[in-house]
């Protein structure tokens, strides 16, 4: 009797090898490798199915350049992350943890969407009365959405084919299976045949398509990252399951630009979109208190006010440096310049630091709000009421500017802040009504005139 063949597959990157080993000879990860049986070759003439018809050689400058046209799905903060609404033929992978929002988004997208489009929704995870119920629950009619509950991939297809929709929803990419592999459902083999043959049948059809992806223990999407190279644009739903807000974050995007987040508050009818981000990422203060300096970032094109947090406390031998929203590492590096250039030492202490409402920032310009909260939190001294920064501080204490700053104080002015600390290349030519602002060089000078106004 022969015996069948096993291969093992990177959970990462999903590659292959015929043998175990201890690190993955493609993406070179540790103890990704496993076992599961060799798929046969072959598969059918009808396994792979032509994208489009092929087009002829041309010059790239007779080519028209014409823009995508796009769709409303009626959710203006997922617009703003789609880059203006959905484009025919578009793949999109939404990825969050469980219970954070996606399917009740895109629920009520999808409601949006199919008063002027075809719409499918397939549940792969719910009864088709699971669905209805969530969509009684949110307040929506669904008498124009067509729902299937099914988990095999030729089904799907076979449905789509025939119901011809212009918009589509997979929940979930990890719940699929195709009957041409042995592997079972969430297997890296079947979620990347699963992921390609929807993203051709999109690709065919002119119809937009949403994956719905699971994510790992570290928060990232799980199953092979070609998962995130086949689609077209890359969603991560953001937040804590304990607060009513969230955060849609666009990572990539070929029809739009990057880094775009969407904002919404979970009520009991569903995920609704905030008008003004910025209140949320600012605590409610009666008074000024030491530690906290607000921080005006840059979120895409939109400019937000965080509220940022520090905690100095004194520490035992091995004095702890954590971080939430911010990069730990940056931390150590902030910490050791201001002790080399504004000889504030903090060696011997705890230091915590904290971005308020749950946002995640990793532009560098957040390095001076970050310095200015520690050092409040060290001396414990309040910022002044309406006090703002932001900067990039660099290893030899300068301080850099950061990009589009005029937007930035612009967008704090308008919110009633009147005090800035900023670089030097940041200041405006002309004044900004009701905002004094201190332009700086050095991280020193920065601690000198935080020493004025406290």
């Amino acid at each position: 009797m022969a015996t069948s063949k096993s291969i093992y597959t990177c959970t990462d990157c999903g590659g292959t090898s015929p043998r175990w080993l201890g690190k993955c000879p493609h993406c070179n990860a540790w103890n990704t490798l496993t076992e599961a049986p060799a798929e046969p070759s072959g598969g059918g003439k009808n396994r792979y199915q032509a994208l489009a018809k092929s087009q002829p050689v041309a010059t790239l400058s007779e080519i028209e350049a014409s823009d995508y046209e796009r769709t409303p799905t009626g959710q203006e903060e997922l617009d703003r992350v789609l880059g203006g609404g959905i484009v025919a033929g578009g793949v999109v992978l939404i990825g969050g943890d469980p219970g954070i929002g996606k399917s009740t988004l895109l629920l009520q997208a999808v409601e949006s969407l199919s008063q002027t489009v075809k719409v499918l929704y397939v549940t792969g995870e719910e009864s088709g009365a699971q669905v209805a119920m969530r969509s009684r629950r949110l307040g929506l009619a669904g008498d124009k959405v067509r729902v299937l509950a099914e988990i095999g991939l030729e089904k799907i297809l076979a449905t789509i084919e025939a119901e011809e929709p212009d918009f589509c929803v997979i929940d979930s990419i990890q719940t699929l299976y195709s009957e041409q592999l042995s592997s079972a459902p969430g297997s890296v083999a079947q979620v990347r045949e699963c992921a390609a043959q929807l993203t051709r049948t999109a690709k065919a059809r002119g119809c937009a398509m949403v994956l719905v992806g699971h994510v790992t223990k570290e928060g990232a999407l799980a199953g092979p990252r070609v998962l995130e190279h086949i689609v077209d644009t890359v969603l991560y739903f953001e937040g804590d399951t304990h607060s009513s807000f969230r955060l849609v974050r666009a990572i990539k995007n070929r029809f739009g630009a990057v880094n775009e987040i969407g904002v919404f508050a979970m009520t009991e009818k569903g995920l609704k979109g905030v008008a003004n981000p910025s209140a949320i990422f600012l605590s409610t203060h009666t008074e000024p208190v030491p530690g906290s300096c607000v921080l005006v970032t840059l979120e895409g094109t939109r400019p937000l006010l965080v509220e940022l947090q520090a905690l100095v406390d004194s520490g035992g031998v091995s004095p702890r440096r954590l971080s939430v929203g911010l990069d730990r590492d940056r931390l150590a590096m902030l910490l050791a310049v201001l002790h080399r250039h504004a000889g504030v030492a903090t060696g011997d202490q705890d230091v915590f630091v904290n971005a308020v409402g749950g946002v995640r920032i990793s532009e560098p310009a957040a390095d001076l709000a970050v310095l200015l909260a520690i050092q409040s939190s060290l001396r414990g001294r309040a910022l002044p009421k309406g006090f703002i920064a932001f900067g990039e501080v660099g290893l030899a204490g300068e301080v850099r500017p950061a990009p589009r700053g005029q937007e930035r104080l612009k967008e704090a002015a308008k919110l009633g802040f009147s005090v800035a600390v900023v670089p030097k290349a940041n200041a405006p030519k002309k004044p900004i009504d009701g905002l004094t602002i201190h332009a700086i060089e050095r991280v020193e000078q920065a601690i000198d005139v935080l020493r004025g106004l406290a």
